[in-house]
């Protein structure tokens, strides 16, 4: 049993990214026009002003009206006579989106990884096996549909029952979540709303980065099981740069699935985890490595890591932040021999990271599986270092993929 030291935080709860976009379009930006008036519209989302400061999504309520034409990544242009009053959403960030933006009371239907948002188990369950349930996504009767990524397949079938969908690009980086809000705020006439909390997700980042501006970056890993990790262009990878940490996977694309002799070769100091029995450096090769040996983890709150969404970003990016700046504290302690034994009996549990889904098969955007880790916890996440360590564990490749 590793003794642990909780450096605890509430957190809520909610997808990440794996598979690709069908079509020649996969990855293109949304492109939207409406018939309401522009004027005052500001730069778009990730443009810089003459200070050097990013600024927020050009569209304000002023000019959210309807009707509005939006092209989604298949190329296909999703036209809004009105704001619609019945939204689905079939992948978990989408609904996290919406529950941030206060339109929730709208969504009549999500996935089973989005039921860690409060009051979605009174909303239809739209999952199947695999991906979404056409008929049931239609008994919902739906205005729009909100498709992720990694959820293509779904798609056609849901258009040729004659709905309206709207598939999302991946979301890569912060700018990629900062346009998806951007898009969704505009969907549902909630410009203002997405404007606010783009503001409050770039305030967030910034205060990540500055709490460890200065310090070195641990190399970090964030395994999935099965030898695959999160690796470079991946939302994933965005949280642990943000955080403060060097992924030691990044000359990868992706989800790489890496040998034995590689991940020993990466060598990190530092692995993601998402359960309290951080069972995964019990394991080989990461046993082996220097954050098996020394027990060197952090606690993450998985619908957070695995859900490119507003809360996810400014949740895991504190999480792994102020875990970065507690782990450099620790190994000050322990070059300068100020660092507490082990066995004084001051350390305390940290507490398991209930992370409901955020996978619907969109790189971690799908619902076609539980969104609740293993261990039941009520969302409070807290890093763990060696001798003074609080635990989580892996989650599979197959549910990240379906987390999204």
């Amino acid at each position: 049993m590793r003794n642990s030291f909780a450096i605890a935080m509430a957190v809520l709860v909610t997808t990440a990214l794996l598979g690709g976009v069908a079509g020649p379009a996969a990855g293109a930006q949304p492109t939207i026009s409406t018939d309401a008036p522009t004027a005052g519209a500001g730069p778009a989302v990730g443009a810089v002003d003459a200070t050097g400061t990013g600024v927020g999504p050009a569209q304000t309520d002023d000019a959210c009206g309807f009707p509005v034409e939006v092209t989604d990544a298949t190329g296909t242009t999703v036209t809004l006579d009105e704001s619609p009053d019945r939204i689905t959403t079939i992948n978990p960030s989408a609904a996290q989106t919406l529950w941030e933006l206060g339109e929730q009371d709208r969504v009549v239907g999500v996935s089973q990884f989005a039921s860690y948002l409060d009051g979605a188990g009174e909303r239809a369950n739209v999952s199947a096996e695999f991906g979404a349930s056409v008929e049931r996504v239609v008994d919902t009767e739906p205005d729009l549909v909100l498709a992720p990524n990694s959820s293509a397949a779904d798609v056609e079938p849901l258009r040729e029952q004659g709905l309206t969908v709207y598939h999302f690009p991946a979301a890569t980086s912060i700018d990629d979540i900062a346009e998806k809000t951007e898009t969704i705020g505009r969907l549902v006439g909630a410009c203002d709303a997405a404007a606010e909390t783009n503001e409050e997700m770039y305030d967030a980042v910034e205060d990540a980065e500055n709490r460890t501006a200065g310090l070195d970056r641990p190399a970090a890993l964030y395994p999935l099981g099965g030898g695959y990790v999160a690796a470079n262009n991946t939302f994933i990878d965005a949280i642990m740069t943000v955080g403060g940490t060097d992924n030691v996977a990044a000359e990868y694309e992706a989800y790489p699935q890496l040998s034995d002799e590689v991940i020993l070769e990466t060598n990190p100091e530092l692995v993601l985890v998402t359960d309290s029995e951080a069972s995964i450096l019990d394991q080989e090769p990461y046993a082996s490595t220097t954050a098996g040996t020394e027990g060197n983890y952090v606690v993450m709150n998985v619908n957070y890591l695995n859900q490119p969404a507003p809360r996810s970003v400014i949740e895991s990016s504190e999480t792994l932040s102020t875990a970065v700046v507690a782990f450099q504290s620790e190994e000050s302690e322990s070059t300068d021999g100020s660092g507490d034994d082990a066995d004084d009996g001051s350390s305390s549990d940290g507490d398991d990271g209930s992370s409901e889904d955020t996978a619907d098969g969109d790189s971690s955007e799908d619902d076609s599986m539980n969104s609740t880790d293993e261990s039941g916890g009520t969302g409070d996440e807290a890093p763990g270092f060696g001798v003074v360590a609080a635990a989580l564990a892996l989650i599979a490749t197959g549910l990240l993929a379906r987390r999204e």
